[in-house]
């Protein structure tokens, strides 16, 4: 007992972070049909419904492709796609009109239930839908007049905001209406993509029946840039159509200036919170930029870059250093974030008179070893000697010698280092001295 206890403690202490990030910002969240009359569902609205009351503001598009096929299977009707674009004719609009109508009153009606003995018991979740996207006919193409197949023409992005605002779950399905009164059938994957871009979503996320994109030895892809996606979009034959059709919808919306785009299978329980509050997540995600991020430290950064050190340091493989000393000097920190979360930090402290400085405190956290993100800190330390004109670099390591000799640096003694450094150096803890001219 007394160890699981322990496990939730550390386990809410590593979602934390991403509970303090998440909050205010904008998810649009697609969820294919099948979803929604799977055994799953309920729990998807109970994840749902605990996102809405940490203050995340979530647009929900869902799309009524298999209830169709269903429906025009069950009628023996003839179904037509065009580059796997629906056709939709007036009698296929109505059968559509009627999938969207109850599809959404299936998922208004599960947000509306009281949640009695749920992780969620008594949360009040309030569910705005209305006509927010303007439609347009998508006309011929190719010779094929799609008739009541439309696209997106706008989005009522003022509308939606003031939902958000008042912390409402914003629904919609895939119609759209155009000015002179008529209905049009969406590909709702592409409306999903749309309304992120128009609102300048933080995350747009599938939810489907696919884990995500896989490399040539079928592991899961856990994260791409959106120019590396495009590099994957360049080999269609070798990757799945649904994936190549996700792929696509990320990269155009992380164009559109949508930060991440994460696929997901909705068929794994609490999906959406594994991905969101897990550091890995459990799917693919596509981010407009590199997903690791590299700056100067600042105040705001001493809980987590203490965080990172004071295992280190109570081994004794760091020297201890008080909060009081890191805020002093917190300017000679650099440190690597991933989702807002520090994951490695390192130190430069120069010596001008002997245009030398030292490298120091440069910690990976241990779930990101072994990916080249130490040779990344260690590129900037460098990059940021060399702007100081420092023509010499050295760093005093008990345990790490061996690979700051693979980055080039070779050994000395004492009397090689800044005479303020010879001064300081602890010969209780012998450590290796090091240095590497730039």
């Amino acid at each position: 007992m007394a160890e699981e206890k322990i496990q939730f403690v550390e386990w809410f202490r590593s979602t934390s972070p991403y509970i303090r990030v998440h909050r205010g910002k904008t998810f649009v969240i697609h969820i294919d049909d099948h979803i929604i009359s799977s055994n799953r569902f309920n729990e998807f609205i109970h994840d749902l419904a605990l996102l809405n009351s940490l203050e995340i503001r979530l647009v929900l598009a869902f799309s009524t492709r298999h209830s169709i096929e269903k429906r025009l299977g069950r009628d023996d009707s003839e179904m037509v796609y065009h580059e796997d674009i629906r056709v939709t004719d007036p009698e296929i609009l109505d059968i559509v009109k009627d999938a969207a109508g109850k599809l959404r009153i299936d998922i208004e009606s599960a947000l509306s239930m009281g949640l009695g003995n749920t992780p969620m018991s008594n949360a009040e979740v309030i569910v705005s839908s209305g006509n927010y996207v303007r439609a347009k006919p998508m006309g011929i193409v190719g010779g094929v007049d799609y008739q009541f197949t439309g696209t997106v023409r706008s989005v009522e992005i003022n509308n939606i905001n003031a939902k958000l605002d008042a912390n409402e779950i914003v629904l919609i399905p895939p119609l759209g209406y155009s000015v002179t009164g008529e209905a049009f059938n969406l590909e709702s994957k592409s409306m999903a993509q749309r309304l992120a871009v128009e609102l300048q979503a933080d995350k747009l996320i599938y939810l489907s029946d696919i884990s995500g994109l896989t490399d040539e030895k079928a592991n899961l892809v856990s994260h791409l840039t959106a120019l590396e996606a495009e590099t994957f979009l360049k080999s269609p034959d070798a990757i799945d159509d649904k994936v190549y059709r996700l792929l696509e919808h990320a990269v155009e919306a992380c164009m559109g200036g949508v930060e991440r785009v994460h696929l997901l299978d909705g068929s794994i329980e609490g999906a959406l919170l594994q991905e969101l509050f897990l550091r890995d997540g459990i799917g693919t995600m596509v981010s407009r930029t590199s997903y690791d991020e590299l700056r100067q430290a600042t105040i705001s950064d001493i809980a987590g870059i203490l965080e990172l050190i004071t295992p280190l340091e109570e081994q004794g493989i760091l020297v201890e250093r008080s909060r009081e000393k890191l805020e002093l000097e917190i300017d000679n920190f650099i440190v690597m974030l991933r989702d807002d979360v520090i994951i490695g930090c390192a130190s430069l402290y120069v010596f001008p008179e002997e245009k030398a400085a030292e490298a120091g405190c440069l910690v990976i956290h241990e779930d990101y070893h072994n990916f080249g993100r130490g040779e990344q800190l260690y590129e900037m330390l460098e990059q940021t000697a060399r702007r100081a004109r420092v023509s010499r670099l050295f760093v005093l390591t008990t345990h790490a010698a061996h690979w700051f000799l693979e980055l080039g640096f070779k050994e000395g003694d004492t009397a090689d280092l800044p005479v303020a450094k010879q001064d300081l150096y602890n010969y209780k803890r012998n450590s290796k001295i090091l240095f590497k001219d730039i």
